[in-house]
C-alpha cells in the first residue's frame, strides 16, 4: 500500500507539490499567528522553512535543486520556476487602482532610481570588502543586492563565474528576508500605511517577494501597489546592471 501511494504521488508531482507547499504555508501562518501575533508574516516563515528544507535535501541527495531533487517533490521545481513566478507578479497588477498610481508621481520614479543605485552601491562595496575587487564580480554581487533576479541576469551578461552569481543570488535572498521581517516593525514610523508610500516603498526596496510579504503583514490592500513599483524596479535593474552600472564600476576599479 505504501509503495502504491508513493508511486501515485511521484507520478502526479505537480499535485504533490501543490499539497506540500499548501501544507508548508498552513504551518507557517499558524506559527506566525501563534508565536508572533502576525508581526513576522507567514510568508517570511515559509521562505525560511523552504531554505531549510532545500539545504537538508541537498545534504541527502547531493543535488543542486533543493527539494526538487527528491523524486517525490519534483513538482515543486515547476511551482518555483520562472513561469509561475512571473505569472504571480503579473497577477498582482489586477488589484491596482490607477488613480492611486498617478498620485505617486515623480516620487515613485525617483524611488526606483534611488533604490536601484543605492542597493547596487552597497552590494558592490560589500563585495569589495570581501576581496571581490574586479569590476565583473563587484557588478554582479552589487546587482544581486538589487534583487536576486538582477544578479544572475547581470552576471550572465558580463561573464561572471557561477560562484559569483551564486553569491549575488544569496545577497538578494538575504535582502528579501530582511525586508519581509523588519518592515512591519518600522511601518508606523515611516508612514507606510497608504498606496502612495507603498509604491515608494516598493521602488526603494525593490525585492518583490520581500515587499509583498512585508505589505501583506502591514495591510494586504497595499500589496498590489508595492508589487507594481517593485516589478518595475527589477526590470530597471536588469537594464542598468549590465550596462551603465557595469561601465561605471569598470571605470572606477579598472
Amino acid at each position: 500500500m505504501e509503495d502504491i501511494l508513493l508511486d501515485v504521488l511521484t507520478k502526479n508531482g505537480l499535485l504533490t507539490g501543490f499539497a506540500v507547499i499548501g501544507f508548508t504555508m498552513l504551518v507557517s501562518y499558524w506559527l506566525s499567528s501563534r508565536f508572533t501575533r502576525g508581526k513576522l508574516h507567514g510568508s517570511a516563515i515559509a521562505i525560511m522553512l523552504g531554505l531549510a528544507l532545500a539545504y537538508v535535501s541537498g545534504l541527502f541527495t547531493g543535488g543542486q535543486k533543493g527539494v526538487a531533487d527528491v523524486p517525490l517533490l519534483t513538482g515543486v521545481g515547476l511551482l518555483g520556476g520562472a513561469m509561475i513566478r512571473d505569472f504571480a507578479i503579473t497577477a498582482t497588477a489586477f488589484g491596482v487602482h490607477f488613480q492611486e498610481i498617478r498620485k505617486a508621481g515623480a516620487s515613485g520614479v525617483v524611488s526606483l532610481l534611488v533604490g536601484v543605485i543605492l542597493s547596487f552601491v552597497v552590494g558592490a562595496a560589500v563585495a569589495a570588502a570581501f576581496g571581490y575587487t574586479d569590476a565583473v564580480s563587484m557588478t554582479t554581487i552589487g546587482a544581486g543586492a538589487v534583487t536576486y533576479i538582477v544578479g544572475p541576469v547581470t552576471g550572465a551578461a558580463i561573464g561572471a563565474s557561477s560562484e559569483v552569481m551564486a553569491l549575488s543570488i544569496a545577497a538578494g535572498l538575504v535582502k528579501a528576508i530582511l525586508v519581509m521581517i523588519a518592515s512591519p516593525f518600522f511601518a508606523p514610523r515611516i508612514g507606510l500605511d497608504n498606496p502612495r508610500t507603498a509604491m515608494v516603498f516598493g521602488g526603494m526596496m525593490g525585492t518583490t517577494s520581500g515587499v509583498c510579504g512585508a505589505l501583506a503583514a502591514i495591510d494586504p490592500k497595499l500589496v498590489p501597489y508595492g508589487a507594481m513599483t517593485s516589478t518595475f524596479y527589477t526590470g530597471l535593474g536588469c537594464l542598468l546592471g549590465p550596462s551603465l552600472l557595469f561601465l561605471a564600476t569598470q571605470a572606477l576599479v579598472d
